[in-house]
């Protein structure tokens, strides 16, 4: 670390020492574990990704208070089922250093693990409560009050346009060698503006969403195995359950991982889509809309499109923003997430049918 640690801390509490090491393998921030004996999380934000850090905690410290205020009156633990940041000692959710970098501090969750891959069904199953209660508390929040801190960042029809000029400008003349994953991608523009419609004319409530609802953005009990805590909160922004919803399930039912080169291997499994369907809606049920219901579908589908052309045209581009560990990466993903869509588009109707006999029971 660059910094003193512990001087950054000194900004946030009266502290004499803290050993502090590299935590976790996130990506865009840094984040160390500081201990003295209490634990704390310490993270320098990445500003590169979000250019305005104190709009990033803004967001997270309102949408945190509101979780706090609804565990402690559903009985339950804040200290452990949402994320507490810790203030600076002039009352600021983020510490500024002389350099315009950005340092945040939380409490540290402890007895609890975070899974990179379901191990079983049930760990999605419990994953997806964890995410419908999330998304449940907060279906009273006044998501217009949050800041957008990534523009368009699920906004699919702008995703489509960014495919569409890299694919006019074929900048590093890749097209030839992904004319068919090309061909397939703009024969489904109509589809972009699912959600991005609704939204606009008020078809579809604007909620507060997470927007990266991977499995490893959920803290299990070592213990009990459940999970109880949603975590990563820098995307927290308005939109639409159904990018949620959508992302899970394009990430935790696929059947292979993102950069599978077999396609044979890759397909949408129905299992673990009901497994998380079930988790999510047990939660979710009391304040999901009838539209947003008919659209879960739709919203599997979307959200794996939406992530197969952007993998697409970074390709094209010339990997400018993904990372890639060969030349073909790009194209590798984006032809997983194509090959998910393409089976999504033959399972829709049994998709239907999953989610209307998991309704019945509610």
């Amino acid at each position: 670390m660059e910094y003193d640690a512990n001087k950054i801390l000194s900004n946030f509490k009266d502290i004499n020492h803290y050993n502090v090491s590299p935590y976790g393998n996130g990506h865009i921030n840094d984040t160390y574990l500081c201990e003295s004996p209490q634990k704390y999380i310490l993270q320098k934000i990445n500003t590169g990704i979000f250019a305005e850090p104190e709009n990033v905690m803004e967001n997270i410290d309102s949408v945190t208070s509101h979780l706090r205020r609804k565990i402690a009156e559903a009985g339950g633990d804040p200290s452990r089922e949402t994320l507490e940041i810790i203030y600076t000692v002039d009352g600021k959710t983020v510490y500024k250093t002389e350099k315009g970098d950005y340092f945040r501090l939380y409490t540290y969750v402890g007895n609890t693990v975070t899974k990179e891959t379901a191990e079983t069904n049930r760990d999605l199953y419990s994953a997806a409560r964890a995410f419908g209660k999330f998304q449940n508390m907060l279906a009273d929040f006044p998501a217009e009050k949050l800041h957008e801190t990534i523009p368009n960042f699920h906004n699919t029809k702008s995703r489509f346009a960014d495919f569409k000029k890299a694919v006019e400008n074929d900048a590093c003349g890749r097209c030839a060698d992904a004319a068919e994953e090309i061909e397939f991608a703009l024969g489904r523009e109509s589809m972009t503006g699912t959600v991005v419609d609704l939204l606009e004319n008020g078809g579809l409530p604007l909620r507060v969403t997470h927007n990266d609802t991977k499995l490893n953005n959920v803290l299990f009990d070592a213990d009990t195995d459940e999970a109880i805590c949603v975590i990563d909160l820098d995307t927290v922004m308005p939109g639409s359950l159904l990018y949620d919803y959508g992302d899970a399930l394009r990430f935790g039912a696929s059947s292979a991982a993102e950069d599978e080169k077999g396609l044979s291997k890759v397909y949408f499994d129905l299992d673990k889509f009901s497994a998380f369907t079930k988790g999510y809606l047990e939660e979710l049920a009391p304040s999901i809309t009838e539209k947003e219901l008919e659209l879960l579908p739709d919203a599997a589908m979307l959200m794996t499109y939406e992530c197969g052309i952007r993998f697409l045209g970074d390709y094209l581009n010339g990997d400018t923003y993904f990372k890639t560990h060969y030349a073909e990466h790009n194209l590798v993903r984006a032809r997983t997430q194509l090959k998910l869509v393409k089976d999504m588009e033959s399972k829709k109707e049994e998709m239907k049918k999953i989610i209307s006999d998991i309704m019945k029971t509610k």
